[in-house]
């Protein structure tokens, strides 16, 4: 398949001998996931407004089947010079006519993820990539809970020393967005000062038995950067009060202000000093300064001033320990959470966005894909929650034939007075408008009242060498503390539920 797929690729590109161009070597791979799964993703069950019935939160479907390809074209002219391209086909739903399974099959749905080209400076060790690329900032322990994802940038690599380097990137996530979305606000401003650009250090040290990467990242935001721009992911950013679908507000955010700042930083380490013990640990910081202000109202009509200034920090650990019929180990985390005063601003850590994985239901600790994101995975951000868990990591016990099982309580450590400020009583798990069903909200919002319990258990069962058929069976306990809800939002109520999923995957990779 690959040497197929490499002569098609070949025969298809036209390149001039005349200019004596030198040969170009093309590599191929891939990735090919069929999905099927039932399970009900959302934490609530039925919904009511003031005076109104109870409904049900959310009608989808208890079973889907889906699929989706990626295939990555390397054109390798030399060891510094290369370029790739990376698409993606589908998600595809398999009956579903707008991502291309219906009868006929013939839509548009083939996605450019990732263009760039890496190339070094001749006689040096430094390197650099260019454009749309995959960016992770440096972590340890469950992910990272700030930013892991495709966007555009230029990174470059040096290497000091065997055990001393140096990498950064300038990204650029958002640009051109305000007033070209059919938003209809100052059109003739389109594209003005909606920029969002982010510039990062990291210092990678690694020792015998040690490794530790300071970095720091900085963000110019434009003030028009989020108006207008329904993308979910710059919820992350905002300040919490600032998303009008969960809290009571009203303001204008920005306006008057040019650019806003934030910075990041954190040290991840990581010891094997001790094999086969395994230790890291993880401490993140962020500040965005104030984008403006504005009102919000409690459930009773008392208004309040609040300032969009949104600053936290959370620490991470894992320890495992190796052993021949598989990997034991505990985990944990601990997030700054919101105080009972909106004037003083958000107390969450900002996020651009992040990818936790210490789970894989609420988390990306699986393939990092489901059929339906209605049962997730979820890029979940880990802000104003703590939690610790339990792990038994790749046990086998039959060749070929690996488990992982998981279990984790998530708690909150935001004030529960600031749940009467929410829109409604399920307000800890709306964030776009709808219900919190792991697409378009990927923060809970949990106050310390709060707590959910999950349960993974992942089976991989590898059939090929290239054929993988992963089962993963999860679930998590609703202990949202309905009491402090509807208290804090005495006109409206909700029925929560437990959230689950069985998930079966057939992976070819090559």
């Amino acid at each position: 398949m690959k040497r197929l797929m490499t002569l098609v690729l070949a025969a298809g590109l036209v390149f001039s001998a005349a200019n004596g161009a030198q040969a170009i070597d093309f590599k191929a791979s891939g990735q090919w996931l069929m999905g099927f799964a039932g399970g009900d993703g959302s934490l609530i069950n039925k919904t009511r407004e003031a005076g109104g019935k109870m409904k049900k939160a959310e009608n989808s479907d208890k079973f889907t089947a889906a699929q989706r390809v990626r295939l990555q074209i390397d054109a390798v002219a030399s060891e510094s010079l290369s370029g790739t391209v990376f698409f993606e086909i589908g998600d595809t739903t398999w009956g579903q006519a707008g991502s291309g399974g219906a009868l006929g099959a013939d839509d548009t749905i083939i996605e450019v993820k990732r263009a760039y080209i890496d190339w070094a400076v001749p006689n040096t060790d430094l390197k650099f990539r260019m454009g749309l690329q995959g960016l992770a900032l440096p972590n340890a322990a469950g992910g990272s809970a700030i930013l892991d994802d495709d966007v555009a940038a230029v990174s470059f690599s040096y290497q000091f020393t065997e055990n001393v380097g140096l990498t950064g990137f300038w990204a650029r996530p958002y640009n051109d967005n305000y007033g070209t979305d059919g938003s209809g606000h100052d059109n003739d401003k389109a594209g003005y000062l909606d920029n969002v650009d982010l510039f990062s250090l990291a210092l990678p040290l690694t020792f015998d038995g040690i490794e530790a990467t300071p970095w720091v990242m900085y963000g110019v935001i434009g003030q028009n950067a989020f108006r207008g721009n329904d993308n979910y992911r710059t919820a992350y950013m905002l300040n919490g009060y600032q998303d009008n679908n969960r809290w009571r507000t009203n303001g204008n955010f920005g306006r008057g202000h040019a650019n806003t700042s934030a910075i990041w930083a954190g040290i991840p380490i990581k010891l094997s000093l001790w094999d086969p013990l395994n230790i890291e640990v993880d401490f993140n910081y962020g500040f965005l300064e104030s984008m403006g202000r504005g009102t919000i109202s409690d459930s009773y009509g008392n208004d309040k001033r609040f300032n969009t200034r949104r600053q936290g920090w959370i620490a991470k650990a894992l320890v495992e320990y190796k052993m021949d019929w598989g990997t034991p180990g505990i985990f944990g985390w601990y997030a700054s959470g919101d105080d009972s005063n909106p004037k003083n601003g958000s107390e969450r850590m900002p996020t651009v966005s992040p990818c936790g994985n210490f789970t894989s239901f609420f988390g990306d600790g699986n393939w990092g894909w489901s059929t339906t994101a209605a049962l997730y995975d979820r890029n979940m951000s880990y802000t104003g929650t703590w939690g610790i868990g339990l792990q038994v990591r790749d046990m086998s016990f039959l060749e070929d034939l690996k488990h992982t099982f998981r279990v984790a309580y998530w708690g909150g450590t935001n004030s529960p007075n600031m749940a009467k400020y929410a829109n409604n009583a399920w307000g800890w798990a709306s964030g776009q408008g709808e219900a919190f069903t792991g697409y378009h909200d990927q923060e809970v919002y949990l106050t310390t009242n709060d707590g959910l319990l999950e349960f993974n258990l992942v089976n991989a069962y590898q059939i090929y060498e290239n054929l993988e058929i992963n089962l993963e069976l999860g679930y998590v306990v609703n202990f949202i503390d309905q009491d402090t809800w509807k208290r804090a939002n005495y006109a409206s109520a909700y029925e929560k539920q437990d959230a689950w999923k069985a998930q079966l995957i057939f992976a070819y990779t090559f």
